[in-house]
């Protein structure tokens, strides 16, 4: 067991962005990426959009798939939002998207919780994508991925941030914001060959950088999850 143990919680939210007023295409994405309705029943989400959209038309839908609404992104939805005393959100710093310079597809069998003494069994899932950058990562960048995990062969500059559904491996000084799991994947876990980040998340716990133990700042690191939900900092062997 590790002796340091870090305890944060924040609540795991899902941006969604829409690029189209059409309700028909966003039913198709929605069944595209979230598969049947009601699969990811209580899923909070903040609802984002490029277009002019009918706010409540889109909160009954979202509602219909299962997801739970809890505010929009000041814009479009604003307005709208304000009308009804719905939560608006400031918009935050944009961040520049970038390409991975390469994508594989692997497939890796994922294993499934199941309730203790009987023992996890590895069931197949679709190939994950996992992403591969060699490029570093320069202020104000984002380079995400969500389905698999992030390689990156390069540091990362503060203010940029990598966010995975899967795990991270940053082969370089990590500083900005880990997120790992973000899509609640308990089992994601983040490795730095220099830890400095400004946050680090596995599936909705995290850390900020005042809170990372000192003794472990600018080390190389393994962070992961424990049963009792708090992220443990193990130093890696050189």
């Amino acid at each position: 067991m590790s002796d340091i143990r870090i305890n944060g919680r924040m609540v795991n939210f899902s941006r969604l962005v829409f690029q189209t007023s059409d309700h028909d295409k966003i039913k198709k994405e929605l069944e595209k990426h979230l598969g049947s309705r009601g699969e990811h029943n209580g899923t909070l989400v903040i609802l984002d959009s490029t277009v002019e959209n009918s706010l409540i038309a889109l909160i009954q839908l979202l509602v219909d798939f299962g997801l739970q609404p809890m505010a929009v992104i000041d814009g479009v939805l604003g307005d709208q939002a304000r009308i009804i005393q719905f939560p608006v959100l400031n918009r935050d710093q944009p961040m520049q998207r970038i390409k991975p310079t390469e994508e594989t597809a692997v497939a890796i069998p994922r294993a499934e919780p199941v309730p203790a003494p009987v023992a996890a069994v590895a069931s197949p899932r679709p190939a994950a994508r996992n992403i591969i950058h060699k490029e570093v990562l320069r202020t104000g960048q984002s380079l995400n991925q969500d389905d698999g995990d992030i390689i990156l062969i390069a540091d990362m500059n503060s203010g940029s941030e990598v966010i995975a559904s899967g795990s991270i491996h940053i082969y370089g000084t990590a500083r900005g914001r880990i997120i790992a799991g973000a899509s609640g994947q308990q089992q994601s876990r983040i490795f730095c060959q220099r830890l400095e980040a400004e946050l680090v998340s596995i599936a909705g716990t995290y850390c900020v950088a005042d809170d990372i133990p000192a003794d472990r700042i600018g080390k190389s690191v393994h962070i992961c999850l424990n049963s009792d939900q708090e992220l443990e900092f193990h130093l890696l062997p050189h």
